[in-house]
């Protein structure tokens, strides 16, 4: 006969494998049930971990209103590559159902649509830039795990006091991980975004094709530094940037020289 804490322990092991654990990992947690570290801590740090991570929360949406919204019939191999991508979920049974993760990422795609942007290049930079996300996440993982977290895991599977102080540091910490991509993208944003800018307003235009050129070697402390600066891609541009702004405003220093010395030359006539 299976009594309270049987149960107990039955719904435990439910609970962990809901949550994808493997059931050796399982067996150690239960073990170190046993010997007394308790699991009620180790369950609220997983459930930490794997809760929300953002505030946002999830929406239903109509395959009349995704028409609505992207102005037209549905392209059926973006709606694929949408729920490939995880933007939208099938809901089981209702056909014309979809479950919104994100409604903030599914506007992003409308807005962006709405300015002429191909269904299929918004797919393919979404694909691009979470992979760069999911770097920095792992990333930021390492470090935490490094300079927060190793105390609570070097002994194996933490007690249930550290697993429990664990949780609290992850709830604490959590906001930090997006308040640094905020502040750093708008950073980033703003300096690519003020190139740019510059290198159209001082560019002549596209180079024709007849257009000579010609190599210039820099310093190779200098091109590293301007590829901290702006990234690789980018590096290229920003010498041309800022090789043609030296010029004009040479340019203009020059016309203003000019026109002191003509003064000057008027006042000894």
């Amino acid at each position: 006969m299976y009594g309270p804490a049987h149960l107990d322990r039955l719904h435990q092991i439910a609970d962990l494998l809901d949550r994808g654990y493997t059931l050796a990992s399982i067996k150690e947690l239960m073990d170190a049930w046993d010997t007394g570290r308790g699991l009620g801590g180790v369950l609220g740090l997983v459930a930490e971990v794997q809760g929300p991570w953002t505030d946002e929360e999830g929406t239903r949406i109509s395959r009349a209103e995704l028409e609505r919204r992207f102005g037209g019939a549905p392209d059926e191999d973006a709606l694929a590559e949408a729920v490939a991508l995880g933007v939208l979920e099938p809901i089981p049974g209702e056909e014309d159902e979809f479950l919104v993760p994100s409604p903030q990422e599914l506007s992003v795609a409308v807005e962006l649509h709405a300015a002429g942007v191909p269904l299929s290049a918004i797919s393919g930079h979404l694909r691009e830039v979470r992979q760069q996300v999911e770097h920095i996440a792992s990333r930021f993982l390492e470090f935490t795990t490094e300079h927060v977290f190793a105390r609570f895991l070097e002994n194996g599977p933490p007690t249930d006091s550290d697993a429990t102080e664990a949780a609290a540091l992850v709830r604490r910490l959590r906001p930090l991980a997006q308040q640094t991509i905020d502040a750093e993208l708008a950073r980033a944003m703003r300096l690519f975004a003020t190139l740019h800018l510059r290198q159209h307003l001082l560019a002549d235009g596209p180079p024709k094709a007849e257009e000579e050129r010609t190599t210039v070697i820099l310093p190779a402390g200098t091109m590293r530094a301007v590829r901290r600066l702006v990234g690789p891609d980018d590096a290229a541009a920003f010498v041309r940037a800022a090789t043609e702004r030296e010029l004009h405003n040479r340019a203009l220093d020059a016309m203003a020289s000019n026109r002191a010395r003509s003064r000057q030359v008027d006042q000894i006539d």
